[in-house]
């Protein structure tokens, strides 16, 4: 893959957000949004962006919206 193809797909919103989601007992979950994904040219796939990773709960990956991309 070339750099600028790279540099370019970076450039635009995701078009999905990346959550952890930590279940606590007896309370509702705790969402944290730890990235963006990216559908591959052929719509075959995606490319995660995280600033982080988890290491406990879970990943949940949710289509992009005007309210959770800002």
């Amino acid at each position: 893959m070339s750099t600028s193809s790279s540099n370019t797909s970076r450039a635009k919103l995701p078009t999905h957000i990346v959550y952890q989601i930590q279940d606590r007992e007896g309370k509702p979950s705790f969402w944290t949004r730890i990235g963006g994904a990216w559908p591959h040219a052929d719509g075959q796939g995606f490319n995660l962006q995280l600033a982080v990773v988890p290491l406990d709960g879970r990943i949940t990956l949710r289509v992009a919206s005007d309210k959770n991309t800002k």
